[in-house]
């Protein structure tokens, strides 16, 4: 609250019954506006897993192959930039660079935001941007520039859309969490349908037809996206008085103690972040050759292993919120970073699971589905624990001034985690498959141990400056009461 608001006392259009109040609780009790950047992500996430979805199956099946690599611009200077690979690995190091740099450039896009451009602006220019990617990816030709506009547009679509959905509440409103989790479910909703529209038209159809159903897909964001901005935060860069102006937020001293903490929380959340985002890359190519996928006669779609686990995401991401609302009636609830550590524990499970699944089946026979629902069951409770809640850590503890930009450098952790999964996929033709994903499952141990001891040395250090900054709001509505 700045020192131009009224307090919530005094206030009348937060009073029960009032349009704003309404507006307030219109979506599942909370903003009408967390409805509209839910089912814009819900679209924008369908375009972008099931392009993800497509890729390495696209590069390994048709792309990279003689008659078809000769015809993409520029495919002779990028093969050599990798040490001239092909085939699987070439596909794995590709894929880990795209991965990573989409999730590089929300930093940009997080400084556009908040000094140039403001956030709504930014994201619809990247929405633009990557609907022009999806449609490029339909062109052998224009394969590498459809990338390079996919990894642009995202960095001024992620962080930005993510930021306004912390915007929309006061630091002390406890909605904050359920609403990521909700957000969370809009994401997942379109995971759960990419694959079954853009992956069953990629694979049965035609992979150009599965790419341009990916970009209608973000095209339809971008007009839910553009219906709902009346209902979004308001941006300083809309004050319109020059105490406004005046009043936009500012660093503090204690701000930065926050911000430390929270970059040294990035690099433990990349690896930790390391086995889940493996389904994209190897999992999907052992999942293809080794998996008992014939279901009536007929193989079904190796994407749909990304439906499966999406379909399991949602439904913990459901139980879980639904869980801690139980739970937190009856005993005190975990903080975020406690959450994220249990995450990490069942990330660990989910990893065994594969480890049992390739160490347990004979030589030369398929593997059941058991061990692989098994590791998306326990990979999708890690899951529910780990991203939506670190993500609404950032936002809370992340200074107002500079909200938008620390959110950018939050999705360094999946630049991070999406290199290494290009890198650590490159060994899959080389390395024993049980080994191979026995390593993950170190990944998942490590960042555990690293979050418990984040936990007991810095953990104090987050939450009293959250508490600092909040004592700061509560001096700036009392100065801001007339006499």
């Amino acid at each position: 609250m700045t020192l131009t608001e009224p307090t919530p006392e005094l206030d009348p259009s937060t009073r029960s019954g009032t349009t704003s109040d309404r507006h307030d609780r219109a979506f599942l009790g909370h903003p009408k506006g967390l409805g509209y950047l839910a089912f814009t992500e819900a679209w924008e996430r369908f375009s972008f897993y099931g392009m993800q979805a497509l890729l390495v199956l696209y590069m390994t099946k048709e792309l990279l192959l003689a008659g078809h690599v000769e015809n993409v611009a520029g495919f002779e200077a990028l093969r050599a930039f990798y040490g001239g690979i092909d085939g699987q690995p070439l596909a794995s190091a590709i894929f880990g660079t795209y991965a990573a740099s989409v999730y590089l450039t929300p930093i940009l896009g997080g400084f556009l935001a908040d000094r140039v451009l403001g956030k709504r602006r930014t994201v619809l220019l990247g929405a633009i941007t990557m609907a022009v990617g999806h449609f490029l990816m339909a062109f052998e030709v224009t394969f590498l520039l459809a990338l390079l506009c996919l990894v642009l547009g995202s960095g001024m679509f992620k962080g930005n859309i993510a930021s306004q959905v912390g915007s929309l509440y006061k630091p002390e409103d406890l909605r904050r969490a359920d609403a990521f989790q909700i957000f969370y479910l809009g994401i997942n909703a379109g995971v759960i349908a990419s694959p079954l529209v853009v992956g069953t038209l990629g694979e049965k159809v035609g992979w150009h037809w599965g790419f341009g159903a990916a970009g209608v897909g973000m095209l339809i964001g971008l007009a839910i996206y553009v219906a709902g901005q009346k209902y979004l935060p308001r941006e300083h860069f809309e004050a319109q008085g020059r105490a406004e102006r005046a009043a936009a937020p500012r660093l503090q001293r204690h701000d930065w103690t926050a911000v430390v903490a929270l970059i040294l929380l990035i690099p433990v959340l990349a690896v930790a972040i390391v086995p889940n985002n493996q389904i994209f890359n190897a999992y999907l190519i052992w999942g293809d050759r080794a998996f008992d996928l014939t279901f009536m006669g007929t193989k079904l779609p190796t994407s749909w292993l990304v439906t499966l686990d999406a379909v399991v995401s949602v439904s913990f991401l459901a139980g879980v919120a639904l869980f801690y609302r139980w739970y937190g009636k009856r005993r005190r609830e975990p903080d975020e970073v406690t959450k994220i550590i249990i995450g990490s524990a069942f990330s660990v499970l989910g990893m065994l699971c594969l480890v049992a699944a390739a160490s347990t089946t004979p030589p030369g026979e398929k593997i059941g589905l058991f061990w692989p629902v098994m590791f998306h069951l326990l990979n999708s409770i890690g899951f529910a624990h780990m991203l939506p809640v670190s993500l609404a850590l950032f936002a809370k503890v992340a200074p107002k001034a500079i909200n938008a930009t620390v959110i950018g450098l939050y999705y360094l952790a999946f630049f991070g985690a999406n290199a290494l999964v290009g890198y650590v996929g490159g060994w899959f033709e080389t390395m024993p498959t049980t080994s191979f994903w026995l390593l993950h499952a170190g990944f998942a141990a490590v960042a555990g141990v690293a979050f418990l001891a984040f936990k007991l040395v810095l953990g104090k250090r987050m939450v009293a400056s959250d508490t600092d900054e909040r004592e700061q709001l509560e001096a700036d509505a009392l100065a801001s009461r007339p006499v």
